[in-house]
């Protein structure tokens, strides 16, 4: 086997974020030196309970870490309406079979980087509050990171407000520090995740897995799919699975179309706070500082999550 690509993944798990962690270990390709948590779809104390869960639904017991409770300078907003009490609500997952680890997040991060002989690729499928916090105080550690790859942003619409997706909306003072960090950047934002559709053939097929994991996302992504089909009816009744696609781009760039842009995050506007500003067509003369993902071919990238999770329990 071909050495596995090092990897820690920062997430609040979160259908999508479940399914993401689902698909990372089960292809087998990477080699996971942390999972750490933040705030997002639910409270810290869920989405850490969460991951535990996950993982240990699918057996792999990797080191993970609890982040920042809340967002840098903002209150706590929380997905709930999306994602459920639990923040993972739609299946039955088993209580946690190990603990977390002591110590905080950013901490956990600085020492794997710090140790290693080789540069480390982050994946953020959470609000950036970790990821900026790390920056702001390891900022010599910046070298150590191959690249960030990130669920977040838009070019050209947001989620939670007309410009504003999710998780930059939650902590955009982060996602501001991230963008200007001048740390490679691979963005997934809306514009491709919107195009990474489960629809109800693709459920019925992972419930006919026959592995206790392809029921799980069966389950989860039925559960996500109601939000869906009430509030995105653009999507035509599917659910956009976002976060499994910085995974899959890892694995699999060739499945994607993207483009080499300047972003920034805009954080004081009355009505376009949280807005990822994508200059895709240059305007601003500014050297790209975010390889942005738009497009992505749907069946190919579903198979790609079979096969994979076909190799879970």
């Amino acid at each position: 086997m071909d050495k596995r690509t090092p990897i820690i993944i920062d997430c609040d798990p979160g259908h999508d974020d479940a399914i993401m962690l689902m698909l990372a270990v089960g292809c087998r390709q990477f080699d996971i030196r942390a999972v750490t948590t933040c705030a997002g779809n639910q409270t810290q104390d869920k989405t850490l309970l969460n991951a535990l869960r996950v993982l240990t639904l699918i057996g792999e017991e990797v080191p993970v870490y609890r982040g920042c409770e809340k967002p840098l300078f903002r209150n706590l907003v929380i997905g709930d309406y999306v994602h459920g009490e639990s923040g993972i609500d739609g299946t039955e997952l088993p209580a946690p079979g190990f603990a977390a680890k002591t110590g905080s997040a950013i901490a956990a991060i600085a020492a794997i980087l710090e140790k290693a002989t080789e540069q480390i690729t982050i994946v953020a499928t959470g609000p950036l509050t970790n990821i900026a916090s790390l920056f702001l105080a390891f900022p010599e550690l910046k070298p150590k990171i191959k690249q960030l790859v990130l669920m977040g942003g838009g070019i050209t619409r947001g989620n939670y407000t007309p410009l504003a997706e999710f998780n930059i909306y939650i902590d955009p003072e982060a996602a501001a520090i991230v963008f200007n960090a001048s740390v490679p950047l691979v963005m997934c934002g809306l514009d491709v995740t919107h195009k990474a559709l489960f629809f109800e053939e693709d459920i019925e097929r992972f419930r006919g897995m026959g592995n206790r994991t392809g029921k799980a996302v069966a389950e989860l992504v039925q559960f996500f799919s109601v939000f869906y089909r009430s509030n995105r009816p653009e999507l035509g009744g599917g659910a956009a699975l976002h976060d499994p696609c910085t995974i899959a781009w890892l694995l699999e760039p060739s499945l994607f179309k993207s483009k080499p842009c300047f972003v920034d995050v805009e954080t004081q506007g009355k009505l376009t706070t949280g807005a990822t500003v994508v200059d895709f067509y240059n305007l601003l003369k500014r050297q790209p500082n975010t390889e942005v993902i738009y497009d992505v071919d749907r069946e190919a990238f579903v198979n790609l999550l079979f096969a994979s999770i076909q190799s879970l329990p």
